[in-house]
């Protein structure tokens, strides 16, 4: 199964994926490759940091199962190789997920948000974003909305991370039971 997990900036995707993924230890996280910057404090492993050259040369060789240029910088998603047994977490922005919609059978495709635009403002602001792009990324956030329920992703608040968690559970369980219906 293909799991894609989108999200406005500063909701606490990577947050709340770190802890769905040491919950559930048949999940497997495709790592990103991005140009931009790490953000101060920003784990290293977050993302695979490239330069633009070396993404580009990526590209060309056909190594991404979906890219995208994402405000000033690309971020792009590898051909996923899973080890046996794991299901894939996709963590990308909803542009990719629609993409992968595209080309993958039945993605389960869920989209992390903030309880309110003004919390999302203030945990951009609380990470240091400075205000202009904050003011980009609280923009970007109404259309990835927008695109999150024509794609028809599954919405789940990112109130409390334990509770966010719980729900990203529940979800990927259900569509695994869905997928996989126990014998009579």
């Amino acid at each position: 199964m293909i799991i894609v997990v989108s999200g406005p900036g500063g909701v606490g995707k990577g947050t709340v994926v770190r802890e769905l993924l040491d919950r559930d230890p048949t999940l497997w996280l495709s790592r990103s490759w991005t140009t931009r910057d790490r953000r101060p404090g920003e784990d290293p492993d977050a993302y695979h940091f490239v330069t633009r050259a070396e993404f580009d040369a990526h590209v060309d060789r056909g190594g991404f199962l979906e890219w995208v240029d994402f405000l000033d910088y690309r971020q792009g998603t590898p051909h996923p190789e899973p080890p046996e047994g794991c299901d894939v977490v996709l963590e990308i922005d909803i542009v990719g997920a629609a993409t992968v919609s595209s080309l993958v059978e039945d993605p389960l495709c869920l989209f992390i948000d903030a309880p309110s635009p003004e919390e999302q403002q203030a945990r951009l602001e609380g990470r240091g974003d400075p205000p202009e792009r904050v003011a980009t990324r609280m923009t970007k956030a109404v259309e990835e909305r927008r695109l999150a329920r024509e794609l028809g992703a599954e919405f789940v608040i990112n109130d409390r991370v334990d509770q966010a968690v719980a729900d990203l559970e529940e979800l990927i369980r259900r569509r695994r039971d869905a997928d996989h219906p126990a014998s009579s």
